[in-house]
């Protein structure tokens, strides 16, 4: 832990008299003389590594891994209270909940509430990248700028008023570019970045109906459009960031052209029928459906029209895929590019990788299928063999279609095979792309969108077997259950005689 005992408070370095209303949150992007000071505070000091977790098992604790360094950044630059506050706010929104990271607050769904077709509020996976603001929606003031016909100032009643500006209701898949990352990890390390690179599971992805108004309505009917210049749209959010030894407002762009294009950018202020929760946001965030979770900017209170893509380091230096040739020995920012579009992913929920799986011929599978970018789940397959043989899902046994959110599927998957198997699936969407078929193809040192083929290990026991259901038969007349795997049992597996017999009829050595 570095000293912070001679570290001046918030008030007396950041003041917030600017910004009544607005806890936890500073202004850096406007404020370089400010930027200069944590520069200053943060050089030279020695802080508390981030735990190393892909070369040693993970830890099985709640929360899974601990954001020591990022408390000590906070608590340099006088802003302890956010780190504090902001667990108060997951305790009271997100208790049940797997906690990847303390501190910036990464949550992941528990799988069970991966199969409801939207997920509720209080289960819907977070990815934070700082502290979590304290907004008063009455205080709330969205700034936009840059290269539009005239700037302006809008209050969140301005943006509510469907007098000014026309209302949507888009139902969207939001995922992380961490979705699964997990799998990577473990047969191949990579970067762990200044904020740990969470060992997401297949929980990092959520679907709600958010409501709010098209970006592209607020430029056109209070900025008068955007001038001739304007190629990408920046968000910059309230949360402070920190990027090696500088600070930061959260800041992200997209693409003019996914600006314009119907309701696919919108300012959202609510999120399953409620008032836009603070964890997630609230009282204002973009949703940019179809594109990686990054770009969803929370707490938004400023947008600027640009010629080029943000300079933020959200934008510039994370988010990027490499080449599997590309790591620690030369990767450059300059040599990944900027992930966008969500590509098609899949996971398998039911059963659990490394489950006993008793039945009679026939496996229940049940999962999500979801392709970015606008473009949707046409079939799910799953292969009972590592991806030889594959079956198709039934169209009734998919939920139904989106624009810009996943499917959930379930299979009866026959079955005659026994011992360890290897199920996966794979998803094709609308313009026929699918997922590779191993980690390693889509390896990269980010350690970036899992998209292969999702896979998990069961041992089938295959009860019509005649000598499978003679087996089970056996061990619940004597009330020994089949579990754990691999407990030996404690009584003969033959009868001496029935043993001798079958030596006989097949000896092991020829008779000449």
């Amino acid at each position: 832990m570095v000293d912070t005992a001679n570290t001046p408070s918030t008030l007396q370095l950041f003041p917030y008299e600017d910004r009544p209303g607005w806890k936890g949150y500073v202004e850096w992007e406007a404020r370089p003389d400010r930027k200069e000071i944590v520069r200053e505070l943060l050089k030279g000091k020695e802080f508390t590594p981030d735990p190393e977790f892909q070369f040693v098992p993970l830890p099985t604790t709640n929360p899974v891994l601990i954001g020591d360094r990022w408390k000590e950044y906070h608590e340099v630059v006088g802003l302890r209270s956010i780190v504090d506050v902001s667990w108060e706010v997951v305790q009271k929104e997100k208790a049940d909940m797997i906690h990847l990271l303390d501190f910036p607050y990464n949550g992941e769904t528990k799988r069970e509430h991966l199969l409801e077709k939207l997920t509720d509020n209080k289960h819907h996976f977070v990815r934070n990248h700082g502290g979590v603001p304290d907004i008063d929606e009455d205080a709330f003031e969205l700034e936009i700028g840059g290269f539009v016909h005239r700037s302006v100032k809008l209050s969140l009643k301005d943006l509510k008023d469907e007098t000014k500006f026309p209302q949507s209701e888009v139902t969207v898949t939001i995922q992380c570019s961490g979705t699964r990352r997990i799998e990577q990890i473990q047969q191949y390390p990579g970067e762990g970045d200044d904020l740990i690179n969470a060992p997401w599971g297949e929980g990092a992805i959520g679907t709600a109906v958010y409501r709010g108004v098209p970006l592209k309505k607020v430029l056109k009917h209070a900025c008068g459009g955007v001038l001739p210049e304007c190629e990408h749209l920046e968000f910059i959010g309230a949360d402070t960031y920190f990027k090696k030894g500088e600070v930061y407002n959260y800041a992200v762009s997209a693409p003019w052209r996914k600006v314009r294009a119907s309701e696919e950018v919108l300012l959202a202020w609510e999120m399953n029928g409620e008032p836009l929760p603070k964890i997630h946001g609230g009282p204002l965030r973009v949703v940019v459906a179809g594109y990686i979770g990054a770009r969803s900017c929370k707490w938004v209170y400023k947008i600027n029209a640009l010629a080029e893509p943000s300079m933020g380091p959200v934008q510039q230096q994370e988010y990027l895929y490499y080449t599997s040739q590309i790591g620690k020995q030369n990767h450059k920012f300059s040599n990944g590019f900027s992930i966008q579009d969500m590509p098609v992913s899949s996971a398998i929920l039911y059963p659990l990788d490394k489950t006993v799986v008793i039945h009679d011929g026939v496996i229940n599978l049940r999962g999500w299928a979801y392709s970015g970018g606008g473009c949707w789940v046409e079939r799910v397959e799953v292969s009972p063999d590592g991806g030889h043989v594959w079956y198709a899902v039934q169209p009734d046994d998919l939920t139904e279609k989106h624009y810009y959110a996943w499917r959930l599927w379930k299979i009866e998957l026959p079955v005659d095979a026994e011992g360890w198997l290897e199920f996966c699936v794979r998803t094709w969407d609308s313009h026929c792309n699918t997922e590779p078929t191993f980690v390693r193809s889509a390896w990269n040192w980010d350690l970036h969108v899992t998209s292969s083929c999702h896979r998990i290990k069961v041992y089938s026991v295959n009860k019509s077997k005649p000598a499978t259901a003679q087996r089970l038969q056996a061990l619940e007349s004597r009330g020994i259950p089949f579990m754990p795997l691999t407990k030996p049992l404690e009584f003969p597996l033959e009868d001496t005689q029935d043993y001798l017999a079958s030596l006989r009829k097949y000896p092991r050595e020829p008779k000449n």
